[in-house]
């Protein structure tokens, strides 16, 4: 059974830094992306960042790029997301995902996962807010 479990928001003042971690089990890293989408109130789900499992490549939507950083340790089938200079318009809920790394796309700044319906697992989120 899949599992993936969201840890480390919370609330910090605009600049500040915060680390998210995504501890994943019941797949194997090699074939999947995981990565981290965020929902803010009133506004749709947002790509944000995904690492491929097989060689660690990061990828990151504009809107986040050089602020923060994503890693994985696949010997713990842990992800995280370094998250720093952060913006109030960061505040949202951030969700892990996990999905074959195929699925994943960043196509002019904007990070996609074409969902299948039944090879994508996600997490149930964690809050950040970042006050001005």
């Amino acid at each position: 059974e899949v599992h993936v479990v969201e840890s480390g928001g919370g609330l910090v003042q605009a600049g500040g830094s915060l680390r998210l971690s995504c501890a994943a089990s019941g797949f194997s890293f090699d074939n999947y992306g995981i990565g981290w989408f965020r929902q803010a109130p009133g506004k749709e789900r947002e790509g944000v960042s995904c690492i491929s499992g097989s060689n660690g490549s990061g990828y990151y939507a504009d809107s986040v790029k050089g602020r923060f950083t994503i890693s994985s340790n696949n010997a713990k089938n842990t992800v995280s997301l370094r998250m720093n200079s952060l913006k109030p318009e960061d505040t949202a809920v951030y969700y892990c995902v996990a999905a074959p790394i195929g699925l994943w796309t960043l196509v002019d700044g904007t990070l996609r996962l074409h969902t299948d319906g039944y090879r994508d697992f996600w997490g149930q989120g964690t809050q950040v807010t970042v006050s001005s």
